[in-house]
């Protein structure tokens, strides 16, 4: 039985690039675009393509029929912390921390829970995704609920990195350039 690789690169630049477009629709349509928000738009971009890159691939077809029918155990693991290296963990942490400092700037009222559920909903799709791609085409990934919730603890531990820092009025100023939505003032509020 022989085997050809899926080439990553022709599936995730395209990739990158219709998320910078919807992402540039969505601020054309709200009247936002400027230079910091569209960065922001390609650094999501190219973070998801980035993700999609290192969780998914790389992808195996079957010469001829190109989809594997062989034998296989089930790509799926729900037993938490079971043979699960710290090395793993760390870099499961590390991947979500971005992603957990983005989502307030795209969120009118940021919060902890608001993050958790992006972030969650995220990893989760990047795990269907891998247990998908496991199942019908031989993956390099598994669904790991491990990956999950180390995933969702780096997303918390971004937001809480970008609480930190924008709570200095200077950061939080230049920070504020780069939100998509405006954020309401305290002292500009009606009394």
């Amino acid at each position: 039985m022989k085997f050809i690789e899926v080439p990553m690169l022709p599936i995730v630049i395209p990739f990158g690039v219709v998320v910078f477009l919807l992402l540039m629709a969505v601020l054309r349509s709200r009247g936002r675009v400027t230079l910091p928000r569209a960065s922001v738009a390609a650094v999501l971009a190219v973070y998801a393509g980035g993700v999609l890159a290192n969780t998914v691939f790389p992808i195996f077809l079957r010469v001829g029929t190109g989809f594997y029918d062989g034998p296989r155990p089930f790509p799926l693991y729900l037993v938490p912390f079971v043979d699960y290296g710290v090395e793993d963990a760390l870099i499961n942490v590390a991947v979500f921390i971005p992603l957990g400092m983005l989502v307030p700037l795209l969120a009118a009222r940021p919060s902890w829970w608001k993050v958790v559920v992006i972030v969650a909903g995220a990893s989760l799709a990047i795990e269907l995704t891998q247990m998908a791609t496991a199942r019908i085409a031989l993956g390099g990934h598994l669904a790991d609920i491990n990956d999950w919730l180390t995933n969702i603890l780096g997303g918390i531990i971004g937001y809480g990195l970008f609480v930190l820092m924008t709570r200095s009025t200077t950061v939080a100023g230049f920070v504020d350039q780069f939100r998509w939505p405006v954020r309401e003032r305290a002292d500009s509020q009606p009394a």
